[in-house]
């Protein structure tokens, strides 16, 4: 939804909103069980969209260090530990997705 409305959430206080988005961070880091293809199938963002967001939002790091913070540990270690293949269904799910996060 587009509107010309000021929107409340640009008012929260920023260390109020980083300190709820680390606490969102620590969440996802304890909850690996909630993998990333299941996170873009159902909400359509994953661990690797908040650090994509986060290069966004100015991190200095590349890509890799960006998702090192968020998974808190290097990407290579975190798909050899907590990864499991996705499944064509999970795929499926995952692109419909991403298809509603389109803003035309």
């Amino acid at each position: 939804m587009t509107t010309n409305a000021p929107d409340a959430l640009d008012q929260l206080d920023d260390a109020v909103a980083a300190e709820a988005f680390r606490r969102l961070v620590r969440h996802l880091r304890h909850r690996h069980d909630a993998q990333n293809i299941e996170l873009m199938g159902l909400a359509g963002f994953c661990r690797n969209c908040l650090a994509d967001w986060i290069r966004d939002a100015g991190f200095e790091g590349d890509k890799l260090a960006a998702r090192e913070l968020i998974h808190g540990m290097p990407m290579d270690e975190w798909k050899s530990t907590r990864q499991a293949p996705a499944t064509e269904e999970q795929l499926a799910r995952m692109e419909t997705s991403i298809a509603k996060n389109r803003v035309e």
